[in-house]
């Protein structure tokens, strides 16, 4: 059965009932359910595999990547089990005594010559590997928990594992976020009286420096959670623990942009807690909730209210351990709530999702600290009413929304680099998990494109003549729609949010094939004031949030057209959608998609289509619309469904730029929406 709150303490917790004594139930619970799949003390954890998936390992796939199935289930099972053992360091879960089973199966595994060692670098193929992210894991642990494991070896025991450990420690890696592992690792040696290579260290530290792009956010891939989840959890762990003897300057920064990212960090959750499926790695969940506990370890002021910490990190937690369905083979599965192929990377494993539980850090600190004395508390989320408040995140091109009407977060990405739906949706919410693109249109959440230029469909080459260059242009590629392959943040200006989704990218960086976005958020939702740039034949959707299929029950749709509008709402139980449109398409459309949602098999999108092949050149439009959503089961008022009072489209704005819009919202205000410049304004 899914985990429940026994005994909530609702002086202290009013929302969540959750207090130390329940984090560390839970941390039990989660261990008894991992360690059915251990027979003994000798058996290593290693949880089945599933059958299909792009995951690893694969079934014919050499020994090395079967170890590291081991090694990773091993790792991140620690994550819950080391911060438990520092609080009952003779706890057993079935029968097995923690610390005694982690201590033989880490010898094990790092003593060359057993049958469970791990592979040296030099005997694999000169590469990365999975391996040296679990490293530093592991010793990212043993740093903040430096009782729990490393003081129950014998000195040569200890020297006998060292050699593994410097081995992977100097080995090579990646370009940004893992250089952070082989910190953690060489730290550890270094700490522990090993001989390491210091230059090597320094010139990994220097790196992650290097990566801050103001803000508290480090450029990864692109921007994501693991500027909060390494670069501050790990960078703030790492700097307590070794960097500020050590490394003291670099120490310093990390803890610079540490405070920094705290300023918005609560603004990512809803205010239940819920974290939002954004960005690469979301099998890992609620890892970005261990900065919630890592900010009690930051020097100088605590940037986060304590009562307000706990309660968002418990309610993160409570969002997934609640559901039986978030647990495969009872361990959780590898998706966002249940199993999901569509949400995955092949770097992870079965074991990979145990990283979410990095929110147990809170077991490092004291029995006394504020975030565990402090009572519950809503923090900003009661002076909001029911209005929205917008928060501006420039670097990484992000906005965050809190929905003080509905409870819900959102995240409007704004520098997104390549055609992935992990990054490239138009908003990320906290309550409507983003689905996976439908190459038949009416994907959720972002404009879907196919083109009906005569030459596309034919394979003639249309790039030529802008680039003097040659492409491939395959016809039967251009079947089916796609969604934007790169998203550009033009910044905000009088309350609208001006990004970029560019469509297409031959090598002319997507002119003639761009949509100018204009955000405008209101109460419970967005209206969108979109330019369409779309210089040849084609058509164009643009979806809502999509809607679980719950005991394969379908949405209960309503259609109308009124004062000039045409409106759509979809409804299950406790979540409602609404589409409101005013002009630039030509008709509202539902879909039910197939295995591309992450709460159930089936789901609906309502949605929005347009095809223009009528002219060899289509013109310019502005395509307007309103896409609201609701947390209950009241019925969608007139007013509601009315946001915008005035509507006038202006050809040639006051700044002499084109098709631009003035409106006058139904609460009063006044709206500019104007592009002047918006190519000039990129900041990708």
């Amino acid at each position: 059965m899914a985990y429940k709150v026994e005994n909530p303490d609702t002086a202290k917790s009013p929302f969540t009932g959750m207090t130390r004594k329940h984090y560390i139930d839970l941390a039990k619970y989660l261990l008894e359910r991992a360690f059915k799949h251990v027979d003994s003390m000798d058996t290593p954890i290693a949880f089945p595999t599933v059958e299909g998936s792009k995951t690893y390992p694969q079934p014919n796939d050499p020994a090395w990547k079967w170890r590291s199935l081991e090694w990773e289930c091993l790792e991140r099972t620690l994550t819950v089990a080391a911060p438990l053992i520092h609080i009952e360091p003779d706890v057993e879960i079935r029968g097995i005594k923690l610390r005694e089973y982690y201590c033989l199966h880490l010898y094990n595994a790092l003593t060359p010559g057993h049958k469970n060692s791990l592979p040296l670098p030099e005997e694999l193929p000169d590469a990365t590997y999975q391996f040296t992210c679990e490293f530093g894991g592991l010793f990212k642990t043993l740093l903040l928990l430096p009782d729990v494991i490393w003081p129950h070896f014998t000195k040569k025991q200890q020297d006998e594992m060292a050699v593994t450990i410097s081995k992977w420690g100097h080995h090579r890696t990646t370009q940004n976020n893992w250089r952070i592992f082989n910190i953690t690792t060489l730290s550890f040696l270094k700490k522990n009286g090993y001989d390491i290579d210091d230059e090597l260290l320094k010139s990994h530290l220097l790196w992650v420096v290097s990566y801050h792009s103001g803000g508290g956010w480090y450029l990864e891939q692109t921007y994501n959670y693991y500027t909060i989840s390494l670069f501050v959890v790990y960078g703030t762990i790492w700097a307590r623990s070794f960097g500020d003897k050590y490394y003291p300057e670099i120490a310093a920064a990390i803890e610079k942009s540490a405070h920094e990212m705290m300023k918005s960090y609560t603004n990512f959750f809803g205010r239940d807690g819920y974290t939002n499926m954004w960005a690469r790695s979301i099998c890992y969940r609620t890892w970005i909730s261990g900065a919630f506990p890592v900010s009690f370890m930051l020097q100088g002021d605590q940037p986060l209210d304590p009562g307000f910490a706990r309660r968002l990190c418990s309610g993160s937690l409570l969002q997934f351990v609640t559901r039986e369905d978030f647990f495969h083979n009872d361990v959780p599965a590898m998706g966002f709530y249940g199993h999901k192929e569509y949400m995955l990377q092949n770097y992870s494993c079965p074991g990979s999702p145990f990283l979410m539980f990095l929110p147990f850090i809170c077991l490092a600190l004291p029995e006394d600290s504020p975030f565990w004395q402090a009572p519950e508390n809503e923090g900003f989320w009661p002076a909001l009413g029911e209005k929205s408040h917008t928060e501006v995140l420039e670097k990484p091109g992000l906005i965050l929304v809190n929905h003080g009407k509905t409870g819900t977060a959102e995240i409007l990405p704004g520098k997104t680099y390549y055609d992935d739906h992990n990054y490239s949706k138009l908003i990320f919410s906290t309550h409507f998990p983003w689905e996976d693109h439908n190459e038949n249109g009416g994907t959720s959440m972002e404009y879907s494109y196919r083109s009906l230029d005569p030459r596309d469909i034919r394979g003639d080459d249309i790039n030529f003549y802008l680039t003097g260059q040659a492409l491939k242009n395959a016809p039967e590629k251009k079947v089916a729609y796609t969604t934007s392959q790169a998203m550009v943040y033009n910044g905000v200006i009088n309350d609208v949010i001006y990004r970029q989704a560019i469509m297409r990218k031959p090598p002319n960086n997507g002119v003639g094939y761009i949509i100018d976005l204009a955000d405008i958020v209101i109460p419970g939702g967005v209206i969108r004031v979109d330019r369409s740039r779309m210089a040849f034949e084609h058509e164009l959707t643009l979806g809502h949030f999509g809607l679980p299929h719950y005991g394969d029950k379908a949405p209960t749709i309503k259609q109308f057209e009124e004062d000039g509008k045409k409106v759509i709402t979809a409804a299950i139980p406790g979540r409602q959608v609404a589409l409101v449109v005013y002009r630039g398409w030509d008709e509202i459309c539902t879909r039910v998609h197939k295995d591309r949602n992450s709460e159930a098999d089936s789901s609906t999108v309502v949605y929005v289509h347009k095809k223009r092949d009528n002219y060899k050149n289509p013109q310019m439009e502005l395509m307007v619309c309103a896409m609201l959503h609701k947390m209950d089961d009241s019925e969608w008022t007139k007013e509601e469904l009315s946001p915008i009072k005035e509507f006038e489209f202006v050809e040639i704005t006051k700044t002499l730029s084109c098709f631009g819009a003035n409106l006058t919202l139904a609460d009063g205000k006044k709206i500019v929406v104007d592009f002047v410049d918006i190519d000039g304004n990129k900041m990708c």
